[in-house]
């Protein structure tokens, strides 16, 4: 069992704590309520306790568990471990191995996309519904607004950033905020004490590496992509996460067109944190939906954004789901089909 850390607020984080011995480590995980299963899967430099707002309200009706990765969170962080996306995903594979877990809705965002969606990939028959936002599944080699920090922190001053100044944690985080006083100094200092010093921090510097390194295994994936389809999805997007823009939520909904789309104005990269009572209703109504809901509901998207722009572009899916989000002035009507929103944000 891993003890619970003195900092640990338990009235914050009010969960049993379970341990899965992994041969690479102790992995740390909560499983609470009873129902079907939604298995949350995380991003950097977030861990379990990111979910917790959706889990306190999601426990009633649905079994919620939530592991920390290896090297996050309260797991273990070892020395030696592999700390690589794919390593992850095998992990988190064997975590459902062992338990047996069945029929499941996954809930992943940033780097937990690609962790948590290579179980949808490898077993769709065992993913019910998926649920994801602010994440993507596809090699970010040749995209700059990638590649250029990936690259620095290959270098020893990205070493030195991610594992002596606590880059991630302490500046990457509130950056991703839509609202940066949205994250309170008590939340805060949970992400910060999870990663206390230069050891504890290699993973977060491994996944900063991992948006190039580990373009392979995204490529296999996005390949594959098309497995997806016949799952129900919720596509969820914070509109004003800095490092996510909206081309990514595009390519996304691109491929798989079927997906339940929802938008969050105020909210950046951490939606779970930023607006969790909002995600909280849009994943319950996803989950009550039946599949002719799902179908019923995607196809009233496009007639009417087929109906109001002739053409089924993302950009335009996007415009008329959450129009208010943008000012009269830039309304749909007046805007040309090859403007880029982004020129607005």
């Amino acid at each position: 069992m891993i003890t619970a850390p003195n900092w640990l607020d338990r009235s914050e984080y009010p969960f049993i704590r379970r341990t899965f011995v992994h041969p690479d480590g102790r992995i740390h995980y909560i499983d609470e309520g009873h129902g079907a299963i939604i298995l949350f899967v995380h991003g950097t430099p977030d861990w379990s306790f990111g979910f917790r707002h959706l889990i306190k309200d999601l426990r009633s009706s649905y079994r919620c568990i939530a592991i920390d990765h290896l090297g996050f969170g309260l797991s273990d962080k070892p020395a030696n471990a592999d700390f690589t996306v794919a390593a992850q995903a095998r992990r988190l594979q064997d975590f459902i191995d062992h338990f047996q877990f069945k029929d499941l809705t996954l809930v992943v965002t940033d780097f937990g996309g690609g962790i948590g969606l290579q179980h949808a990939l490898e077993h769709p028959a065992n993913v019910k519904r998926i649920v994801l936002y602010n994440t993507w599944m596809w090699p970010l080699n040749d995209d700059a607004r990638f590649a250029k920090p990936a690259k620095m922190a290959r270098s020893w001053i990205g070493r030195m950033m991610y594992l002596h100044l606590g880059f991630s944690v302490n500046v990457m985080m509130p950056s991703g905020y839509g609202d940066k006083k949205k994250l309170t100094k008590p939340a805060h200092a949970h992400f910060k004490n999870a990663l206390p010093d230069g050891n504890a921090r290699r993973a977060t510097h491994v996944f900063a590496k991992e948006l190039l390194d580990a373009g392979p295994f995204w490529a296999l994936q996005w390949k594959r992509v098309d497995r997806l389809q016949k799952i129900p999805l919720l596509l969820c997007w914070g509109l004003k996460d800095r490092f996510f823009p909206l081309d990514l939520m595009e390519r996304w909904n691109t491929a798989l067109p079927h997906a339940t789309v929802r938008a969050f104005t105020d909210a950046g990269h951490f939606v779970h944190e930023e607006a969790s009572k909002d995600l909280t209703n849009h994943i319950q109504d996803f989950l009550g939906m039946t599949s002719w809901d799902i179908h019923r509901g995607d196809r009233h998207h496009v007639q009417h954004f087929t109906r109001v722009h002739r053409t089924a572009r993302p950009v335009h899916l996007y415009w008329s789901i959450v129009p208010s989000a943008f000012p009269t002035s830039i309304c749909p009507s007046k805007i040309p089909l090859t403007t880029s929103p982004f020129q607005f944000l």
